[in-house]
């Protein structure tokens, strides 16, 4: 079939347009991504690891300092109701926390509230069934969720042992007060999770969370390195993690 000078230009034009178009959708896609693109290289040869002292954190006493701090740098909304809670950090009983040390216990222990948060796993279930790619770990032991990329699917929810995953019912910005312009806010249909800070630690600081605790009851670093305080810490301490019988090799470890 001949072609013709008018579908010749036509075809030629939306190439054209395709093609000067490519810089600002790949800078778009960039900008609304934390920390620059989301598949940013991690430093190499970390694990990164983080360790609560239960015996040093208030939480029990209503302390919410890390709480607070992370879901207003993180733009993590508040719909004031449990069903379309979205939540990165929050308090949850010991016992349900940890229910195989419930006979370990006594009963007001069991019953005080436990911070927690997503554990960061070495064999993250939420990455296996994800089938979109959109959660994915990084080399340093980070899990990661591409909030392009998710579908809202749920699968890496029911996947996910622990609860530590939200899902956006409704809008989320529609319930923040102010927006922290450092991190973009998610849409509706979105799951969403601690990210352990990446957008920090890629520049070298620590997590919010620890930086903020006034017990100094968190801490945080490279569990590889065999001269960090954390792996001092995790050696010398008794610790535990949350159900490690899972076999999903947790990286956030307790002080009890």
């Amino acid at each position: 079939m001949a072609v013709t000078r008018r579908r010749f230009l036509g075809g030629s034009g939306l190439v054209l347009f395709e093609l000067a178009s490519r810089p600002l959708l790949r800078a778009f896609g960039a900008a609304q991504t934390p920390g620059g693109p989301s598949r940013k290289e991690p430093l190499a040869g970390k694990r990164w690891a983080m360790l609560i002292d239960l015996t040093k954190c208030t939480s029990q006493k209503g302390c919410r300092e890390c709480i607070k701090v992370c879901h207003r740098i993180h733009n993590v909304p508040d719909f004031g109701n449990g069903k379309d809670e979205v939540k990165w950090i929050w308090t949850a009983p010991y016992g349900i926390v940890f229910p195989e040390q419930k006979e370990l216990v006594d009963g007001s222990l069991g019953e005080k509230p436990t911070i927690v948060f997503c554990n960061h796993c070495d064999n993250p279930p939420c990455v296996r069934v994800c089938p979109t790619g959109s959660t994915w770990r990084r080399a340093d032991g980070v899990v990661m969720i591409d909030y392009h990329r998710c579908i809202g699917c749920r699968y890496c929810m029911a996947g996910c042992p622990y609860g530590s995953r939200s899902f956006n019912w409704k809008n989320p910005r529609t319930a923040l007060k102010a927006i922290d312009p450092n991190f973009p806010t998610r849409t509706k249909g979105v799951v969403e999770k601690c990210n352990l800070c990446v957008e920090r630690i890629d520049e070298g600081r620590i997590p919010a969370c620890v930086e903020v605790c006034p017990e100094k009851a968190m801490f945080f670093g490279d569990i590889l390195a065999g001269d960090s305080e954390l792996r001092r810490m995790i050696q010398s301490a008794h610790v535990i993690q949350r159900q490690p019988e899972l076999g999903t090799k947790p990286n956030i470890y307790f002080i009890t």
